[in-house]
Order: C-alpha cells, then structure tokens, then sequence
C-alpha cells in the first residue's frame, strides 16, 4: 500500500516517492503531498522537521502515546491528534489506533507509532472522492476526519447492538449472572475509551470550521459539516448508552434482588409447612400421658392433624403467592 502521494492540480500524480524528495516537491507550487511516517526514524522525522519548520514540542505531541485527541495551532501548520477505534465482536472490547496529523498549506503529513490504523481505509476513501482533489489539503484532512469519525460511528452502533443482547440477557428465564456482569463491565470499559476519543473530536471539527484559516475552504465546508454531525450525533450516542448501561445493571440488580426475596419466600412457606408435623410429632413424643396416649386412634388422629394442618399451609401459602 503507498504510505504517499503527491496531488498535482487536483489529480494523483506520484505514489511511493521517498521522503528525502518531500523538500523538491514542495518547491513545486502546483503538488500537495501526503506523506505517511509509521514507526518513523530519526532522518525521517529530521527531514519532515527542517522542511516545514516544526516546533520540537508538537514533534513531541506527534511521537507520545495516549495523546488526548485535540487541534493545535502554530505558526505555519496545524497539528492534529485522533483516534480511531475498532470493535472486537465477540468480547465487546475496544481497541483504538493512534495518529497525529501535521496540516500545512500544501502538505499533510501523518505520523502513527504503530500500524493499528487503516490507511487502506484512507486511501480508499480519497480514490472515491476525487472529484475533489482539488481542494488540496482540506481534501486530504477531510479524508483522514471522516475515517476516523465513520470508525466512532461503527463502533457506537455495534455496541447498541451489543447492549440489545445484554437487555435480553437480564430478562432471561435462567440468566448467566457472572457472564453478564463480564460483558457489562466490558460494555463499560469500552464505552469509557470510546468516550474519551469521541467527545474531544467535536472541539478539533468546530475549530477547524470556525478558525480563519486556508485549510478549509468553501467548497470543503459542507463536507466538514457533515463529519461535524456525525461526531455530534455519535457522542450523544455514546452518552445514551453509557446511560443505557447503568440502567441495565442497576436492573440487573434489582432482578436479583427480587429473585432472592423470592427464594426466600419460598423457603419460609415451605418451612412453615414442614413445622406442623414437626409440632404435632413433637407434642405426641412426650412421656407424659395425653389423649390417645397408647391408643391405635391417638395415631390417626396425629396423622390426619399433620395433613390436614400442612395442607392448609399449602393452600393458605399457594393462595397468596409465597410458594
């Protein structure tokens, strides 16, 4: 997969150029170059830094892990930090991809740790939007933004999904307690992260609507506005199901809450029940005399007492919904 390209008058004209041409092609005023560094060097880094002039503390943003998704100004170039993030399927954890973003008049240049992000993904979608290269780098921010902010949405929406199966779960007839409290402390932990790399990316959007500044341009604006919406739209959702989440424990609590006073109503009426012949054979094992005392009688009389008394226990119980 190319990790660059170079736009000339609004059409693809070079992939997989090495870095060290990065300065001759930005001398040509018609080309805007992408440029990708995963796991860079320090020559990589040292000719990206001496061409477009970077300050050493955004180079430093730029290399950090766990950078807060966020939109930084400088003199000359924009830096950008962003996330996006995957779904594991079957255990409904989150896993996200880093990347910071340098935005100059004429340049984008990406800048990722590792290669958990998707640059395929990217490229795809720059190949189907072309018509409008020829907005230059506000073509290729848009592309990354929307990447990234299309992975939130995925996300949100397949532990919407998962959360609809976690409802079911609580309502079953024999629900799996410790398997659902696993996946709702995963669904948790995962809305949490996603949380945290979501909500910040409505800030980076509005700034980059609302800052004067060449980035953007107006034919670009309906489109960033778009991606602005989507991030709005997936960071209420993420609130709701964070929201949907608590509930669901807390129902799943009251459930088995009910369930025991339940149970243990159902063993005191049974206790109750199991009392009288208790009492009745106790009362008859004294070694006193008592009517019936070694008498054939005095033993069907203790037996009839014994079923006729537990059943109306039974009944009385049954009656009243405690058995």
């Amino acid at each position: 997969m190319p990790r660059n390209r170079l736009y000339r008058d609004g059409r693809l004209a070079e992939e997989d150029f090495p870095v060290t041409d990065l300065p001759r092609l930005l001398r040509d005023e018609d080309a805007v170059v992408w440029l990708d560094l995963c796991g860079p060097t320090e020559a990589d880094l040292a000719v990206v830094t001496a061409e477009l002039g970077l300050h050493e503390t955004s180079v430093e943003d730029a290399l950090e892990v766990h950078e807060r998704p966020k939109l930084h100004q400088y003199d000359t170039y924009l830096l950008v930090n962003a996330y996006a993030v995957t779904l594991d399927e079957a255990s409904g954890r989150l896993t996200t991809a880093e990347l910071s973003a340098f935005v100059t008049p004429r340049a984008l240049i990406t800048v990722r740790n590792d290669d958990r992000f998707d640059m395929s993904a990217l490229t795809r979608r720059w190949d189907e939007s072309s018509e409008l290269a020829g907005s230059g780098v506000g073509f290729l921010l848009h592309g990354l933004l929307d990447v990234v902010v299309d992975s939130h949405f995925d996300a949100v929406q397949a532990l919407d999904d998962h959360i609809e199966g976690l409802e079911d779960l609580v309502f079953a007839e024999r629900p799996n307690d410790p398997d659902m409290q696993r996946r709702a402390l995963a669904m948790r932990k995962s809305l949490v992260t996603l949380r945290r790399v979501v909500l910040p990316m409505r800030d980076v959007l509005a700034a980059l609507m609302r800052r004067d500044h060449a980035v953007v341009d107006r034919r670009m604006t309906p489109y960033y506005q778009d991606v602005y919406d989507h991030v709005l739209r997936a960071s209420e959702w993420t609130e709701s199901l964070r929201d949907m989440v608590a509930t669901i424990r807390d129902i799943q609590l009251n459930l088995q809450g009910n369930r025991l006073n339940l149970i243990m109503k159902k063993v005191t009426g049974w206790a109750a029940i199991i009392a009288v012949p208790t009492a009745v054979t106790g009362f008859y094992g004294q070694n006193v005399p008592y009517p019936g005392f070694n008498e054939v009688w005095g033993f069907w009389v203790s037996t009839v007492a014994m079923l006729l008394l537990s059943a109306g226990l039974y009944r009385l119980f049954k009656r009243r919904d405690w058995i």
